[in-house]
């Protein structure tokens, strides 16, 4: 049965005073939603191979996790805090599974480094033409190419975008002037992509949609978004990496 805000709020401080077990599951089943949500956001560009139930029992950890840390007597939305754990407990199991092929590393590597190197010869951002002559591949083979990198790009930009920063933020007021840096870089490296790269990226980091609701917007195939958030990437891990030692 569903509970209300009320009956939460009353679970929540009787969970702080006892600690009891029955009580932590049940805050966990009234989130459990939250899990699947940042799983279907985490699974749309993994390789079939993975297994989706393993990604969900990581979130879930993550999630008795955050119950666990929160303080709900801070002014601070649980759903929020949990997101960054249970995204976190994810990308933990995502690297401990090193499902990208080292030959696939390889090519995702030249590729990252061209469309580097061409924009910041260039000062705007590469056409796909001048990525794939600098390639010296053919432009069937470029869209292959970033199709293949699609599953590469999850981890990278979560990191930028949804790290535990915002949680520092939270419980460290000392850190709040990092995460303004941090999100005004990011700003930046936005505002440099080419239209349809912005708004893909702002839809599905900011606006929280997923890239079947992004094509029903934009009124392009799915495969179509995936592959502009792919390039949207990997322009930005490029500004990115630039501007990070400035930042840490």
């Amino acid at each position: 049965m569903a509970l209300d805000e009320k009956e939460v709020s009353t679970l929540w401080l009787r969970y702080k005073d006892t600690k009891s077990v029955e009580l932590r599951n049940t805050l966990a089943e009234h989130y459990l939603p939250l899990v699947k949500i940042v799983c279907g956001r985490l699974a749309v560009s993994l390789p079939p191979h993975l297994d989706r139930d393993d990604l969900l029992s990581s979130g879930f950890f993550g999630l008795l996790d955050a119950i666990d840390r929160f303080d709900p007597t801070r002014n601070i939305k649980f759903e929020t805090y949990a997101g960054v754990r249970i995204r976190g407990a994810m990308i933990d199991y995502l690297r401990s599974k090193d499902w990208i092929p080292v030959t696939m590393r390889q090519k995702i590597r030249k590729y990252e480094q061209t469309v580097y190197r061409l924009e910041t010869e260039l000062g705007r951002p590469a056409t796909d033409k001048e990525v794939a002559d600098a390639l010296d591949i053919s432009a069937d083979e470029l869209q292959t190419l970033v199709s293949q990198c699609n599953s590469a790009t999850v981890i990278p930009l979560e990191e930028y975008l949804k790290t535990d920063a915002s949680e520092a933020a939270d419980t460290n007021p000392a850190n709040s002037t990092e995460l303004f840096e941090l999100k005004e870089t990011l700003a930046k490296a936005i505002d440099r992509l080419p239209e349809k790269e912005r708004t893909v990226v702002s839809l599905y980091y900011y606006e929280e949609l997923t890239l079947k609701e992004i094509s029903l917007i934009l009124k392009l195939s799915e495969a179509r978004i995936s592959q502009l958030h792919t390039k949207a990437i990997f322009r930005m891990r490029g500004y990115l990496a630039r501007s990070k030692q400035d930042l840490f």
